[in-house]
C-alpha cells in the first residue's frame, strides 16, 4: 500500500513495485490527518497481513528560524513530520499485532542531533521522531512490534536541493557532494531504502528502539575553520 498526498505520486511508487514483481496499490491520503489514516489500515487490512509500515512522509521548509517561523508552519511541520507517525501507526496496531514480526521505520533525520541555522520546525520534529519511536518501542515490545529509526543525511532529492538552495549553498558545493573522494555525503534514495529493508528483515531482530544513522559520515567529520 503505497500512500501520497499526490495520487500521481503514489502511483509511481506503486508502479516501480509492481515492476518488482510486488502487488502493490496506491491512495491519496493526508497522513497528518487521523480519518485519512485509519482509512489507509482499512484498505490494507484487505490486501493480506500487515507486517511493516513505514512512515516516511515529512516536510523540510528550511529558512524557518525560532525568531520568524510562524505558527502555521510550526504546527504544520510538525503534524506532518511527527503527529502522522503516532496517527498512522495507531490505526495499524491490530494488524501489526497480529502479525509475526512485525516493523514499524519511522523517518528521521541527522538534524534530530546536529543542525542547521534557520530550521527549528524541521529540527524539533525530527528530534521528536526519535524520542516516538523509542517510546513506541518500549511500548509495543508485549504486542511483538518492533520499532526502529533511520536518520538519513543529505537525499539526493528535488527537496533536499530546494531545501540547500534556499539556505544559501550553489550548484558548485552541492555537486561537490557527490565527488567520490569526499566522506559520501549525498545518499541516493536507493541507499537509505537497503537500510530500511535491511531493518525490516530477520537479520535486524535484535533492532529495536533505536535509530539508525545512515549518512556516509556527516555526523563523523568536525567541521573546518
Amino acid at each position: 500500500m503505497c500512500a501520497d498526498r499526490d495520487p500521481d505520486a503514489a502511483e509511481r511508487t506503486a508502479s516501480l513495485a509492481r515492476e518488482r514483481g510486488r502487488a502493490a496499490t496506491a491512495r491519496a491520503a493526508d497522513v497528518s490527518r487521523d480519518a485519512d489514516c485509519r482509512e489507509l489500515a482499512e484498505l490494507a487490512s484487505g490486501l493480506g497481513e500487515l507486517a511493516v509500515l513505514c512512515n516516511i512522509a515529512g516536510i523540510s521548509p528550511f529558512a524557518s528560524g525560532i525568531a520568524q517561523v510562524s505558527e502555521e508552519l510550526w504546527d504544520r511541520v510538525l503534524a506532518v513530520n511527527v503527529k502522522s507517525v503516532f496517527l498512522l501507526s495507531r490505526a495499524c496496531l491490530a494488524q501489526l499485532g497480529a502479525a509475526s514480526d512485525a516493523v514499524i521505520v519511522n523517518m528521521a533525520s541527522v538534524h534530530a542531533f546536529a543542525s542547521l541555522p534557520e530550521s527549528a520546525p524541521y529540527a524539533a520534529s525530527k528530534g521528536a521522531v526519535v524520542a516516538l519511536t523509542r517510546q513506541m518501542a518500549v511500548d509495543l515490545a508485549p504486542s511483538g512490534i518492533r520499532v526502529v529509526a533511520v536518520a538519513p543525511g543529505a537525499v539526493d532529492t528535488p527537496s533536499s536541493y530546494t531545501s540547500a538552495l534556499g539556505l544559501g549553498a550553489d550548484s558548485r558545493e552541492l555537486s561537490a557532494l557527490k565527488d567520490p573522494h569526499h566522506l559520501g555525503w549525498l545518499a541516493a534514495p536507493d541507499d537509505v531504502a537497503e537500510v530500511v529493508a535491511w531493518l525490516v528483515s530477520p537479520g535486524a531482530r535484535f533492532v529495536n528502539g533505536t535509530a539508525l544513522v545512515a549518512d556516509g559520515g556527516m555526523l563523523a567529520q568536525l567541521p573546518r575553520s
